[in-house]
């Protein structure tokens, strides 16, 4: 029975990106039939198999290990700030953006994540029929973030297309950023948060070619990669003031929303009798079952998938913290894979943002199909939990 849920949900989200298409004649099926297979193959591998665990558990250790460094940091500048046997939120999971992001600009900066960017990149682009730029676009957005990554292509931004430029806006929405990883991980358990990451990578390519197709010619096809001439500590200082910036940002997102959730909450509560996050799961509980939720679960589990959408990924795992425990563990880890993105509201403000200040004409084309680019994102995190539901 749940394969039979699973494959109807699968052939519902790919519908709903098709009916989206702006150009149905263009959509290539191959390569989308080979992505689908991989991101099978690769869920299997990593949710199910001896090797799978090996490299969720080494990923989820290095992580910890990281998270630890960051630690001393933390201590030594805000020791004594929490009772003892405390953690708060923003001193355990947010603040240790400042050092893995410190970390991700050396990397950066001694070539080693471009080289690795470009070349996975490359072999993306002989899997997905799409651009070389593209696929770099994907994997970097995956690592640098999803405004950061505009930068490292600003190069290229005005000669784009509204087509190629929606796939890279799609791809930005549809990954997270590897700095803010670690603090996922401590939300919800390190092998949904590596699936997701490897799977939304091929969705996002998946929903895009279908809603937005169109061929590359092979005088298009290039990859002009923006490299900043800064000195090692100048960069340092830019990338750890850039990792406490999100950090703080993070937290007054967390800090008014859920206060705001709670509000909205308690009024219409006292007024009608059910909490406006029960609303909205019964407006979401139908996705929820297309992604293999048990109906006797799904308005606990829309209403989490909408908080996401409305709100942001944190609000939304703090909400499946609280609410995780009227879940069954396959739910849970269904629910974990959709929340894995940056597909909210608030992300088309940062992408258009992001595009406008390098280049404002196209900062305005991104701001015209926000809604759009929304829709697909959200897409890409409804196809990755129902390609998990297969395997879990």
């Amino acid at each position: 029975m749940n394969y039979l849920i699973s494959i109807v949900g699968l052939i519902v989200v790919l519908g709903l990106a098709w009916v989206a298409s702006n150009n149905r004649k263009e959509i290539k099926i191959r390569p989308i039939i080979q992505m689908i297979v991989i991101q099978l193959i690769l869920t299997f591998l990593l949710l199910n198999t001896k090797f799978g665990l090996i490299i969720v558990e080494g990923v989820a250790a290095g992580f910890a290990k990281l998270l630890e460094f960051a630690n001393e940091g933390i201590n030594f500048v805000f020791a004594g700030i929490a009772n003892e046997g405390q953690a708060p939120f923003f001193l355990t999971a947010l603040l240790p953006i400042v050092f893995i992001s410190a970390l991700i600009g050396i990397l950066q900066h001694i070539k080693v994540l471009p080289f690795i960017m470009k070349w996975i990149g490359w072999a993306l682009s002989k899997v997905n029929g799409m651009g070389k730029l593209e696929s770099y676009n994907g994997v970097a957005s995956a690592i640098v973030g999803q405004s950061e990554v505009f930068i490292t292509v600003k190069k290229q931004l005005g000669q784009l297309s509204p087509q190629r430029l929606y796939t890279l806006s799609a791809s930005a929405m549809s990954t997270v950023s590897m700095s803010i990883v670690g603090a996922y991980m401590t939300m919800v358990e390190p092998r949904y948060v590596v699936t997701a990451i490897v799977i939304n990578l091929f969705g996002g390519f998946i929903i895009a070619s279908i809603i937005n197709p169109y061929t590359v010619t092979e005088e298009e096809d290039l990859l002009v990669v923006q490299e900043e001439k800064q000195s090692f500590f100048e960069m340092l200082g830019e990338y750890i003031l850039d990792g406490f910036k999100v950090a703080i940002i993070v937290a007054a997102m967390l800090l008014g929303f859920v206060a705001l959730m709670a509000g909205v909450n308690s009024v219409f509560d006292m007024i009608f009798g059910i909490s406006f996050q029960e609303i909205i799961g019964y407006v979401f509980a139908p996705f929820a079952i297309l992604m293999g939720i048990p109906v006797s679960e799904s308005v606990t589990a829309g209403g989490i998938m909408a908080t996401k959408l409305v709100t942001n990924e944190f609000v939304a795992m703090l909400s499946l913290n609280d609410l995780g425990s009227g879940l069954s563990e396959r739910s849970i880890g269904i629910i974990s894979v959709f929340l894995v993105s940056f597909a909210n509201f608030s992300s088309i403000g940062i992408i258009a943002g992001a595009v406008k200040g390098l280049h404002e004409k196209q900062g305005n084309v991104v701001a015209r199909f926000g809604l759009k680019l929304l829709y697909g994102a959200t897409l890409v995190s409804v196809l990755s939990a129902v390609i998990v539901s297969f395997i879990l």
